[in-house]
């Protein structure tokens, strides 16, 4: 199965931070959320034929595993339409996060197609010392740092429980589909903030996940980006 070796690998490598491909793979696998397909590339040569085999526009993220939040460190390029600009890109990647977190371990970059538009969401899980895993549920992008307009649940979650996350956040009215824009599929979210809480509580060893952005349109959902972080080895909830 891929989680054992996932779980292998990582030990191996003596990490807890799964990257990118790995979260996405791993959340797909288990049928949560449809994923942004996204390739790995170690090389500005390898970024461009794999930009190309994918096809424009892409967006470039920095591969690493002591990075979780790429836009911190200046690793994110997006809207790249030609080979050149991912090659530019690349470049300034490289350079930016060597000089604001120069002792990461950078093993590249991942590559996807720019996913079409819609109202971008956040679902996460942290653990309370006191309640055990919490899931969280708000509008996602730059828009769960400025507002904060997140709702919680504790895990394990009920439809109820899923229903009332999404319609108690102050931009419901966003999903509802605010003048004449295209709506949220509001029982598909729901369903998948119930197939996360299940995953969640059959896999203890997750410490932290978020899916941030989720695009959420009138007929589906598919996440952009995916963070997983795992408890250390020897914690409580690996035992």
């Amino acid at each position: 199965m891929f989680k054992e070796e996932l779980l292998t690998t990582i030990r191996t490598e003596k990490r807890n931070t799964l990257t990118e491909v790995e979260a996405k793979r791993w959340l797909q696998e288990a049928g949560i959320v449809k994923v942004v397909e996204t390739v790995e590339a170690k090389s500005k040569k390898e970024a461009i034929e794999v930009s190309k085999k994918l096809g424009f526009p892409v967006v470039l993220k920095v591969l690493s595993p002591d990075i979780s939040h790429k836009s911190d460190v200046g690793g994110v390029k997006v809207g790249l339409k030609t080979a050149s600009q991912v090659a530019s890109a690349y470049a300034e990647i490289m350079s930016s996060v060597k000089q604001k977190q120069p002792a990461a371990r950078i093993s590249g970059v991942t590559i996807q197609q720019m996913a079409r538009p819609g109202i971008e969401v956040i679902m996460g899980m942290s653990k309370d010392p006191q309640f055990g895993p919490v899931l969280m549920f708000g509008l996602g992008g730059v828009f769960v740092e400025v507002l904060k307009d997140v709702s919680f649940r504790i895990v394990p979650l009920v439809r109820r429980d899923a229903s009332e996350m999404i319609s108690e956040i102050k931009g419901f009215p966003i999903l509802k589909g605010y003048r004449g824009q295209e709506p949220a599929n509001i029982p598909l979210l729901e369903n998948t903030l119930l197939k996360l809480s299940e995953f969640v509580d059959a896999n203890p060893e997750i410490k932290e996940l978020d899916l941030n952005p989720v695009f959420a349109y009138k007929d589906d959902a598919v996440a952009v980006d995916a963070r997983i972080i795992m408890e250390a080895a020897g914690s409580p909830s690996q035992s």
